[in-house]
Protein backbone atom coordinates (compact mmCIF):
# COMPACT_ATOMS: atom_id res chain seq x y z
CA UNK A 1 0.00 0.00 0.00
CA UNK A 2 1.42 3.62 -0.85
CA UNK A 3 1.41 6.30 1.79
CA UNK A 4 1.56 10.07 1.18
CA UNK A 5 1.40 12.92 2.62
CA UNK A 6 -0.26 16.48 1.57
CA UNK A 7 -0.68 19.78 2.54
CA UNK A 8 -4.82 20.86 3.15
CA UNK A 9 -7.69 21.26 4.64
CA UNK A 10 -9.49 17.80 5.66
CA UNK A 11 -12.81 19.65 4.47
CA UNK A 12 -11.69 20.17 1.07
CA UNK A 13 -10.08 16.74 -0.30
CA UNK A 14 -11.73 14.84 -2.69
CA UNK A 15 -11.75 11.05 -1.66
CA UNK A 16 -14.06 8.16 -1.41
CA UNK A 17 -13.63 8.79 2.46
CA UNK A 18 -12.13 10.78 5.09
CA UNK A 19 -10.97 10.19 8.80
CA UNK A 20 -10.96 12.13 11.78
CA UNK A 21 -10.42 10.95 15.15
CA UNK A 22 -11.89 11.97 19.17
CA UNK A 23 -10.62 10.51 22.28
CA UNK A 24 -12.95 8.95 24.69
CA UNK A 25 -15.60 11.06 26.79
CA UNK A 26 -15.00 14.25 24.59
CA UNK A 27 -18.73 15.22 24.59
CA UNK A 28 -17.25 18.49 21.79
CA UNK A 29 -15.01 17.70 18.93
CA UNK A 30 -12.00 19.87 18.73
CA UNK A 31 -9.36 20.35 15.63
CA UNK A 32 -10.37 18.74 12.50
CA UNK A 33 -12.95 16.63 13.74
CA UNK A 34 -14.24 20.05 14.58
CA UNK A 35 -14.17 21.48 10.75
CA UNK A 36 -15.87 18.38 9.86
CA UNK A 37 -18.55 18.56 12.19
CA UNK A 38 -19.39 22.18 11.39
CA UNK A 39 -19.65 21.14 7.91
CA UNK A 40 -21.69 18.01 8.44
CA UNK A 41 -24.21 20.55 10.46
CA UNK A 42 -23.55 19.09 13.85
CA UNK A 43 -23.68 15.91 12.47
CA UNK A 44 -21.00 14.45 14.65
CA UNK A 45 -21.74 16.29 17.44
CA UNK A 46 -25.57 14.95 17.86
CA UNK A 47 -24.00 11.22 17.68
CA UNK A 48 -21.73 12.16 20.16
CA UNK A 49 -24.66 13.34 22.48
CA UNK A 50 -27.01 10.40 21.64
CA UNK A 51 -23.72 7.76 22.77
CA UNK A 52 -23.36 6.13 19.22
CA UNK A 53 -20.09 7.64 19.41
CA UNK A 54 -17.69 6.88 22.21
CA UNK A 55 -14.61 7.46 21.45
CA UNK A 56 -13.54 3.78 22.66
CA UNK A 57 -10.53 2.53 20.82
CA UNK A 58 -10.89 1.13 17.29
CA UNK A 59 -14.29 2.17 17.62
CA UNK A 60 -14.98 3.28 13.57
CA UNK A 61 -18.35 5.08 12.80
CA UNK A 62 -18.89 5.84 9.15
CA UNK A 63 -21.00 8.79 8.03
CA UNK A 64 -22.00 9.16 4.69
CA UNK A 65 -21.54 13.32 3.83
CA UNK A 66 -25.15 13.11 1.36
CA UNK A 67 -22.49 16.37 -0.71
CA UNK A 68 -21.88 18.24 2.11
CA UNK A 69 -18.07 17.61 1.65
CA UNK A 70 -15.79 16.67 -1.16
CA UNK A 71 -15.44 13.86 0.43
CA UNK A 72 -18.23 10.47 -0.02
CA UNK A 73 -17.56 9.67 3.72
CA UNK A 74 -16.54 10.56 6.86
CA UNK A 75 -14.76 7.79 9.49
CA UNK A 76 -14.94 8.79 13.10
CA UNK A 77 -12.14 7.06 14.85
CA UNK A 78 -11.91 5.80 18.69
CA UNK A 79 -8.69 6.83 20.06
CA UNK A 80 -9.41 5.99 23.84
CA UNK A 81 -9.32 7.84 26.43
CA UNK A 82 -6.74 11.10 26.25
CA UNK A 83 -4.29 9.88 29.54
CA UNK A 84 -3.43 6.13 28.22
CA UNK A 85 -3.02 7.50 24.68
CA UNK A 86 0.47 6.48 23.04
CA UNK A 87 1.98 5.51 19.91
CA UNK A 88 0.56 1.82 20.08
CA UNK A 89 -3.19 3.51 20.65
CA UNK A 90 -2.79 5.18 17.33
CA UNK A 91 -1.28 1.93 15.37
CA UNK A 92 -4.61 0.41 16.52
CA UNK A 93 -7.05 3.02 15.39
CA UNK A 94 -4.96 3.16 12.54
CA UNK A 95 -5.41 -0.72 12.03
CA UNK A 96 -9.05 -0.20 12.35
CA UNK A 97 -9.77 2.10 10.64
CA UNK A 98 -7.65 0.41 7.29
CA UNK A 99 -10.00 -2.46 8.38
CA UNK A 100 -12.77 -0.52 7.96
CA UNK A 101 -11.70 1.12 4.41
CA UNK A 102 -10.81 -2.39 3.26
CA UNK A 103 -14.37 -3.99 4.55
CA UNK A 104 -16.09 -0.98 2.74
CA UNK A 105 -14.42 -2.18 -0.86
CA UNK A 106 -12.06 1.43 -1.22
CA UNK A 107 -9.12 1.50 -2.86
CA UNK A 108 -7.95 4.98 -1.11
CA UNK A 109 -8.78 6.93 1.48
CA UNK A 110 -7.24 10.11 3.30
CA UNK A 111 -6.95 10.69 7.22
CA UNK A 112 -6.18 13.55 9.74
CA UNK A 113 -2.74 12.55 11.96
CA UNK A 114 -3.74 11.26 14.86
CA UNK A 115 -3.37 13.19 17.37
CA UNK A 116 -0.25 14.47 17.09
CA UNK A 117 0.60 16.70 20.12
CA UNK A 118 -1.36 14.49 22.83
CA UNK A 119 0.71 12.93 24.81
CA UNK A 120 3.98 14.90 23.92
CA UNK A 121 4.15 12.84 20.70
CA UNK A 122 5.59 14.67 18.11
CA UNK A 123 4.11 14.67 13.85
CA UNK A 124 6.46 12.16 13.00
CA UNK A 125 5.88 9.83 15.59
CA UNK A 126 2.01 10.06 14.94
CA UNK A 127 3.05 9.27 11.32
CA UNK A 128 5.34 6.64 11.83
CA UNK A 129 2.63 4.66 14.31
CA UNK A 130 -0.43 5.17 11.42
CA UNK A 131 1.97 3.61 9.11
CA UNK A 132 2.69 0.52 10.68
CA UNK A 133 -0.48 0.20 12.02
CA UNK A 134 -2.38 0.40 8.36
CA UNK A 135 0.38 -1.79 7.02
CA UNK A 136 0.36 -4.32 9.56
CA UNK A 137 -3.29 -4.65 9.05
CA UNK A 138 -3.11 -5.03 5.64
CA UNK A 139 -1.33 -7.72 6.40
CA UNK A 140 -1.88 -11.58 5.11
CA UNK A 141 0.14 -14.82 3.72
CA UNK A 142 -0.86 -15.49 0.16
CA UNK A 143 1.73 -17.41 -1.30
CA UNK A 144 -0.34 -20.52 -1.67
CA UNK A 145 -3.69 -18.76 -2.12
CA UNK A 146 -5.07 -19.62 -5.66
CA UNK A 147 -8.86 -18.13 -5.04
CA UNK A 148 -8.98 -14.01 -5.27
CA UNK A 149 -10.70 -12.35 -2.75
CA UNK A 150 -14.05 -10.83 -3.73
CA UNK A 151 -12.53 -7.41 -1.47
CA UNK A 152 -10.25 -5.26 -3.70
CA UNK A 153 -7.25 -4.06 -2.15
CA UNK A 154 -6.73 -0.66 -0.54
CA UNK A 155 -3.92 0.66 -2.24
CA UNK A 156 -3.36 4.25 -1.12
CA UNK A 157 -3.79 5.92 2.78
CA UNK A 158 -3.21 9.77 2.13
CA UNK A 159 -2.32 11.60 5.36
CA UNK A 160 -3.09 15.26 5.15
CA UNK A 161 -1.59 17.99 7.19
CA UNK A 162 -2.96 21.60 7.39
CA UNK A 163 0.27 23.03 8.49
CA UNK A 164 3.14 22.89 5.38
CA UNK A 165 5.82 22.94 8.34
CA UNK A 166 4.71 20.21 9.49
CA UNK A 167 4.96 17.97 6.00
CA UNK A 168 8.57 17.03 6.30
CA UNK A 169 8.09 15.86 9.71
CA UNK A 170 5.41 14.14 8.39
CA UNK A 171 6.96 12.73 5.49
CA UNK A 172 10.15 11.49 7.90
CA UNK A 173 7.52 9.68 10.02
CA UNK A 174 6.12 7.40 6.73
CA UNK A 175 9.26 6.88 5.45
CA UNK A 176 10.55 5.00 8.94
CA UNK A 177 7.24 3.58 9.24
CA UNK A 178 6.74 1.94 6.52
CA UNK A 179 10.48 0.59 7.23
CA UNK A 180 9.30 -0.43 10.27
CA UNK A 181 6.30 -2.37 9.52
CA UNK A 182 7.93 -4.18 6.04
CA UNK A 183 10.79 -5.45 8.81
CA UNK A 184 7.52 -7.20 10.91
CA UNK A 185 6.16 -7.96 7.19
CA UNK A 186 9.47 -10.19 6.52
CA UNK A 187 9.30 -11.86 9.80
CA UNK A 188 5.65 -12.77 9.48
CA UNK A 189 6.50 -14.43 5.81
CA UNK A 190 9.17 -16.33 7.13
CA UNK A 191 7.29 -17.40 10.51
CA UNK A 192 4.32 -18.23 8.39
CA UNK A 193 5.85 -20.56 5.77
CA UNK A 194 5.18 -23.68 5.86
CA UNK A 195 7.77 -26.32 6.53
CA UNK A 196 7.93 -28.10 3.28
CA UNK A 197 8.77 -24.65 2.05
CA UNK A 198 11.22 -23.32 4.27
CA UNK A 199 14.09 -25.70 5.26
CA UNK A 200 16.66 -24.38 7.35
CA UNK A 201 18.80 -23.97 3.55
CA UNK A 202 15.12 -21.92 2.33
CA UNK A 203 15.63 -19.45 5.12
CA UNK A 204 19.46 -19.11 4.45
CA UNK A 205 18.74 -18.29 1.18
CA UNK A 206 16.51 -15.73 2.18
CA UNK A 207 19.09 -14.29 4.23
CA UNK A 208 21.91 -14.05 0.96
CA UNK A 209 18.77 -12.80 -0.85
CA UNK A 210 18.46 -9.96 1.96
CA UNK A 211 22.18 -9.14 2.28
CA UNK A 212 22.61 -8.97 -1.25
CA UNK A 213 19.80 -6.20 -1.38
CA UNK A 214 20.82 -4.58 0.93
CA UNK A 215 24.75 -4.42 1.20
CA UNK A 216 24.75 -6.98 4.42
CA UNK A 217 28.05 -9.27 4.83
CA UNK A 218 26.18 -12.72 4.89
CA UNK A 219 27.70 -15.99 6.23
CA UNK A 220 25.76 -19.54 5.72
CA UNK A 221 27.84 -22.26 7.54
CA UNK A 222 26.28 -25.47 6.69
CA UNK A 223 27.19 -28.84 8.56
CA UNK A 224 30.77 -29.61 7.32
CA UNK A 225 31.73 -26.23 8.81
CA UNK A 226 29.91 -26.12 11.83
CA UNK A 227 31.47 -29.65 12.61
CA UNK A 228 34.96 -27.85 12.26
CA UNK A 229 33.26 -24.77 14.65
CA UNK A 230 32.42 -27.35 17.37
CA UNK A 231 28.65 -26.60 16.71
CA UNK A 232 27.58 -29.76 18.32
CA UNK A 233 24.63 -28.51 19.88
CA UNK A 234 22.87 -27.62 16.71
CA UNK A 235 24.52 -30.38 15.01
CA UNK A 236 22.68 -32.94 17.07
CA UNK A 237 19.60 -31.03 17.06
CA UNK A 238 19.34 -31.43 13.42
CA UNK A 239 20.76 -34.93 12.45
CA UNK A 240 17.01 -36.47 12.69
CA UNK A 241 16.29 -34.45 9.14
CA UNK A 242 17.11 -34.64 5.87
CA UNK A 243 17.72 -31.04 5.66
CA UNK A 244 20.64 -30.56 7.31
CA UNK A 245 20.98 -27.17 9.74
CA UNK A 246 22.45 -23.86 8.99
CA UNK A 247 23.95 -21.08 10.85
CA UNK A 248 23.86 -17.63 9.31
CA UNK A 249 25.50 -14.93 9.97
CA UNK A 250 24.32 -11.16 8.64
CA UNK A 251 26.96 -8.16 9.32
CA UNK A 252 25.10 -4.76 9.34
CA UNK A 253 28.20 -2.04 9.48
CA UNK A 254 26.89 1.62 9.70
CA UNK A 255 29.50 2.29 12.07
CA UNK A 256 32.68 2.09 10.99
CA UNK A 257 34.29 4.31 13.50
CA UNK A 258 33.27 2.31 16.25
CA UNK A 259 34.48 -0.89 17.80
CA UNK A 260 30.97 -1.31 19.35
CA UNK A 261 29.04 -4.45 17.67
CA UNK A 262 25.45 -5.48 18.96
CA UNK A 263 24.00 -9.17 18.71
CA UNK A 264 20.70 -10.65 17.90
CA UNK A 265 20.39 -14.12 17.77
CA UNK A 266 17.54 -15.92 16.79
CA UNK A 267 16.13 -19.29 17.34
CA UNK A 268 15.57 -20.80 14.06
CA UNK A 269 13.75 -24.45 14.35
CA UNK A 270 12.08 -24.69 10.73
CA UNK A 271 9.87 -27.31 12.17
CA UNK A 272 9.59 -28.93 15.83
CA UNK A 273 7.89 -32.01 16.11
CA UNK A 274 9.56 -32.44 19.20
CA UNK A 275 12.45 -35.01 17.99
CA UNK A 276 12.48 -38.56 19.82
CA UNK A 277 10.30 -36.74 22.38
CA UNK A 278 7.58 -36.32 20.24
CA UNK A 279 4.62 -33.84 20.65
CA UNK A 280 0.97 -33.99 20.61
CA UNK A 281 -0.67 -34.00 17.27
CA UNK A 282 -2.95 -31.58 18.17
CA UNK A 283 -1.99 -28.33 17.11
CA UNK A 284 1.71 -29.40 16.14
CA UNK A 285 1.22 -27.51 12.45
CA UNK A 286 1.66 -24.61 14.61
CA UNK A 287 5.24 -25.51 15.19
CA UNK A 288 5.96 -24.04 11.73
CA UNK A 289 6.63 -20.92 14.22
CA UNK A 290 9.38 -22.39 15.83
CA UNK A 291 11.06 -20.31 13.63
CA UNK A 292 10.01 -16.89 14.79
CA UNK A 293 13.09 -16.09 16.66
CA UNK A 294 14.83 -16.19 13.63
CA UNK A 295 12.54 -14.52 11.80
CA UNK A 296 12.34 -11.49 13.89
CA UNK A 297 16.29 -11.04 13.81
CA UNK A 298 16.17 -11.16 9.63
CA UNK A 299 13.20 -8.67 9.77
CA UNK A 300 15.03 -6.04 12.16
CA UNK A 301 18.40 -6.28 10.17
CA UNK A 302 16.37 -5.28 6.89
CA UNK A 303 15.06 -2.23 8.63
CA UNK A 304 18.19 -1.50 10.83
CA UNK A 305 19.46 -1.24 7.05
CA UNK A 306 16.90 0.24 5.12
CA UNK A 307 16.80 2.95 7.61
CA UNK A 308 21.04 3.13 7.75
CA UNK A 309 21.21 3.25 10.98
CA UNK A 310 24.68 4.52 12.83
CA UNK A 311 25.58 1.40 14.35
CA UNK A 312 27.14 -2.34 13.95
CA UNK A 313 25.23 -5.27 14.22
CA UNK A 314 25.70 -8.75 13.97
CA UNK A 315 22.49 -10.76 13.19
CA UNK A 316 22.59 -14.93 13.90
CA UNK A 317 19.86 -17.42 13.07
CA UNK A 318 20.27 -20.71 14.23
CA UNK A 319 18.57 -22.76 11.63
CA UNK A 320 17.17 -26.56 12.22
CA UNK A 321 14.49 -29.29 11.78
CA UNK A 322 13.73 -31.26 14.35
CA UNK A 323 12.30 -34.35 13.55
CA UNK A 324 12.44 -38.00 15.01
CA UNK A 325 14.19 -40.62 12.30
CA UNK A 326 17.21 -43.47 12.25
CA UNK A 327 19.45 -40.71 13.05
CA UNK A 328 17.83 -38.95 15.26
CA UNK A 329 19.20 -37.58 18.53
CA UNK A 330 17.70 -39.20 21.74
CA UNK A 331 17.22 -38.44 25.27
CA UNK A 332 20.25 -39.60 27.18
CA UNK A 333 22.93 -38.37 24.39
CA UNK A 334 25.59 -36.05 25.40
CA UNK A 335 26.53 -33.24 23.01
CA UNK A 336 29.14 -30.87 23.40
CA UNK A 337 28.64 -27.30 22.64
CA UNK A 338 30.80 -24.99 20.58
CA UNK A 339 32.53 -22.99 23.81
CA UNK A 340 32.84 -26.94 25.26
CA UNK A 341 29.93 -27.25 27.61
CA UNK A 342 29.08 -30.50 27.58
CA UNK A 343 25.17 -31.21 27.74
CA UNK A 344 22.98 -34.49 28.67
CA UNK A 345 19.90 -34.53 27.03
CA UNK A 346 17.29 -35.21 29.18
CA UNK A 347 14.65 -34.17 26.02
CA UNK A 348 14.79 -33.88 22.70
CA UNK A 349 11.75 -31.29 22.59
CA UNK A 350 13.74 -28.91 24.65
CA UNK A 351 16.18 -28.13 21.65
CA UNK A 352 15.24 -24.43 21.32
CA UNK A 353 18.36 -24.00 23.93
CA UNK A 354 20.64 -26.23 22.20
CA UNK A 355 20.60 -24.43 19.08
CA UNK A 356 21.01 -20.93 20.56
CA UNK A 357 24.15 -22.37 22.85
CA UNK A 358 26.13 -22.54 19.69
CA UNK A 359 24.39 -19.07 18.55
CA UNK A 360 25.18 -17.14 21.53
CA UNK A 361 29.05 -18.60 21.80
CA UNK A 362 29.27 -17.93 18.22
CA UNK A 363 28.39 -13.90 18.43
CA UNK A 364 30.16 -13.92 21.82
CA UNK A 365 33.06 -14.81 19.76
CA UNK A 366 32.39 -12.55 16.76
CA UNK A 367 32.55 -9.86 19.41
CA UNK A 368 29.41 -8.99 20.25
CA UNK A 369 28.06 -6.84 23.46
CA UNK A 370 25.11 -6.65 23.72
CA UNK A 371 23.93 -9.70 23.06
CA UNK A 372 20.00 -10.41 22.99
CA UNK A 373 18.77 -13.52 21.82
CA UNK A 374 14.78 -14.28 20.86
CA UNK A 375 13.01 -17.65 20.90
CA UNK A 376 9.93 -19.07 20.96
CA UNK A 377 11.44 -21.12 24.11
CA UNK A 378 9.06 -22.52 26.23
CA UNK A 379 5.08 -23.05 27.69
CA UNK A 380 6.09 -21.80 30.78
CA UNK A 381 6.22 -18.33 29.94
CA UNK A 382 2.74 -18.36 28.27
CA UNK A 383 1.28 -20.37 31.66
CA UNK A 384 3.61 -17.32 33.73
CA UNK A 385 2.74 -14.00 31.14
CA UNK A 386 -0.35 -15.36 29.07
CA UNK A 387 -0.28 -13.37 25.39
CA UNK A 388 -0.46 -9.99 26.50
CA UNK A 389 3.79 -9.84 26.53
CA UNK A 390 7.18 -12.04 26.04
CA UNK A 391 9.68 -12.76 29.00
CA UNK A 392 12.78 -10.94 29.15
CA UNK A 393 15.55 -12.41 31.59
CA UNK A 394 19.52 -11.79 31.58
CA UNK A 395 22.68 -10.63 33.33
CA UNK A 396 21.73 -6.71 33.14
CA UNK A 397 19.13 -5.00 34.41
CA UNK A 398 20.18 -1.58 32.41
CA UNK A 399 19.91 -4.04 29.27
CA UNK A 400 16.65 -5.39 30.22
CA UNK A 401 15.13 -1.51 30.88
CA UNK A 402 16.35 -0.30 27.28
CA UNK A 403 14.65 -3.43 25.87
CA UNK A 404 11.24 -2.94 27.82
CA UNK A 405 11.39 0.89 26.82
CA UNK A 406 11.93 0.01 23.03
CA UNK A 407 9.17 -2.29 23.31
CA UNK A 408 6.93 0.01 24.78
CA UNK A 409 7.46 1.81 21.43
CA UNK A 410 6.86 -0.80 19.62
CA UNK A 411 3.60 -1.87 21.21
CA UNK A 412 5.51 -5.31 21.88
CA UNK A 413 5.28 -5.54 25.79
CA UNK A 414 8.66 -7.26 27.80
CA UNK A 415 8.00 -8.34 31.62
CA UNK A 416 11.09 -8.95 33.33
CA UNK A 417 11.47 -12.86 35.14
CA UNK A 418 14.37 -13.77 37.19
CA UNK A 419 16.98 -15.99 37.40
CA UNK A 420 17.45 -17.36 40.98
CA UNK A 421 20.63 -19.24 40.17
CA UNK A 422 20.85 -20.97 44.06
CA UNK A 423 18.10 -22.96 43.35
CA UNK A 424 17.86 -22.64 39.69
CA UNK A 425 20.87 -24.50 39.34
CA UNK A 426 19.58 -27.39 41.24
CA UNK A 427 17.46 -28.37 38.52
CA UNK A 428 19.66 -28.43 35.94
CA UNK A 429 22.54 -30.72 37.75
CA UNK A 430 23.85 -33.47 35.41
CA UNK A 431 25.76 -36.48 37.01
CA UNK A 432 27.32 -37.36 33.45
CA UNK A 433 27.73 -33.95 31.78
CA UNK A 434 27.95 -30.02 32.75
CA UNK A 435 24.55 -29.36 32.74
CA UNK A 436 21.19 -30.99 31.56
CA UNK A 437 18.88 -29.43 28.73
CA UNK A 438 15.93 -29.43 31.00
CA UNK A 439 15.10 -29.13 34.55
CA UNK A 440 11.60 -30.32 34.55
CA UNK A 441 8.08 -28.33 34.56
CA UNK A 442 9.19 -25.90 37.72
CA UNK A 443 9.87 -22.30 36.56
CA UNK A 444 10.79 -23.54 33.39
CA UNK A 445 10.94 -19.93 31.55
CA UNK A 446 13.90 -19.08 34.09
CA UNK A 447 15.12 -22.45 33.56
CA UNK A 448 15.61 -22.09 30.16
CA UNK A 449 17.21 -19.09 30.35
CA UNK A 450 19.91 -19.78 32.78
CA UNK A 451 20.73 -22.44 30.42
CA UNK A 452 21.24 -19.99 27.90
CA UNK A 453 23.85 -17.46 30.12
CA UNK A 454 26.64 -20.88 30.25
CA UNK A 455 27.23 -19.22 26.60
CA UNK A 456 26.85 -15.77 26.45
CA UNK A 457 30.55 -15.38 29.05
CA UNK A 458 30.74 -12.18 30.06
CA UNK A 459 29.22 -10.37 27.25
CA UNK A 460 25.78 -7.94 28.58
CA UNK A 461 23.14 -10.36 26.99
CA UNK A 462 19.21 -10.69 27.35
CA UNK A 463 16.54 -13.25 26.64
CA UNK A 464 13.62 -12.64 24.70
CA UNK A 465 11.00 -15.68 25.32
CA UNK A 466 8.44 -15.04 22.61
CA UNK A 467 6.32 -18.19 22.95
CA UNK A 468 2.64 -16.63 23.30
CA UNK A 469 3.30 -13.77 21.06
CA UNK A 470 4.70 -14.89 18.19
CA UNK A 471 1.15 -16.21 16.38
CA UNK A 472 -2.26 -15.51 16.94
CA UNK A 473 -3.91 -18.61 16.21
CA UNK A 474 -6.87 -20.50 18.09
CA UNK A 475 -6.13 -20.13 21.72
CA UNK A 476 -2.58 -18.86 21.19
CA UNK A 477 -3.92 -15.24 20.49
CA UNK A 478 -1.83 -12.18 21.96
CA UNK A 479 -3.39 -9.18 23.45
CA UNK A 480 -6.39 -8.12 20.67
CA UNK A 481 -5.10 -5.69 18.16
CA UNK A 482 -6.36 -4.59 14.88
CA UNK A 483 -2.69 -4.96 13.22
CA UNK A 484 -2.41 -8.41 14.63
CA UNK A 485 -4.43 -10.60 12.11
CA UNK A 486 -4.36 -14.56 12.02
CA UNK A 487 -1.40 -15.81 12.20
CA UNK A 488 2.34 -14.82 12.86
CA UNK A 489 2.19 -11.72 14.28
CA UNK A 490 6.38 -10.58 13.62
CA UNK A 491 7.04 -10.07 17.56
CA UNK A 492 10.10 -8.56 18.00
CA UNK A 493 11.46 -7.42 15.05
CA UNK A 494 10.48 -3.47 15.62
CA UNK A 495 11.17 -3.80 18.99
CA UNK A 496 15.14 -4.88 18.04
CA UNK A 497 15.05 -2.07 15.79
CA UNK A 498 13.51 0.29 18.32
CA UNK A 499 16.68 -0.62 20.38
CA UNK A 500 19.67 -0.78 17.93
CA UNK A 501 17.97 2.85 16.98
CA UNK A 502 18.46 4.16 20.45
CA UNK A 503 21.79 2.82 21.04
CA UNK A 504 22.79 4.49 17.71
CA UNK A 505 21.78 7.60 19.48
CA UNK A 506 23.77 7.53 22.43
Amino acid sequence: MEILVEQGSVTEVETPLVAVGIFEDVKQPGGATAAVDSALGGLISQLISDGEIKGSLNEVTIIHTGGKLPAGRVAVVGLGKEEKFNLDAIRRASGSLFQKVRDLGLGSFRSVVHSAGAAGLSPADCAQAMAEGATLAAYGYRQFKTITPARGEVERMTLVEMDAAKVPQIEEGIRKGQAFAAAAVTARDIAAAPPNLATPEYVAERARELASRYGLECRVMGPDEMQEMGMGAIMAVGQGSVHPPRMVALWYKGDPRSQKLAGLVGKGITFDSGGISIKPSQNMERMKYDKSGAAAVLGAMQGIAELKLKANVLGVMALAENLPGGNAYRPGDIIRAMNGKTIEVISTDAEGRLVLADALAYAVQQGADPVVDLATLTGAVVTALGTGGAGVMGNDDALIRQLQDAGDRAGERLWPLPIWEEYLWEQVKSEFADIKNSGGRQAGAPVGALLLSLFVDKAKWAHLDIAGVAWVDGDQVVMPKSYLPKGPTGFGARLLMEFVQKQAQG
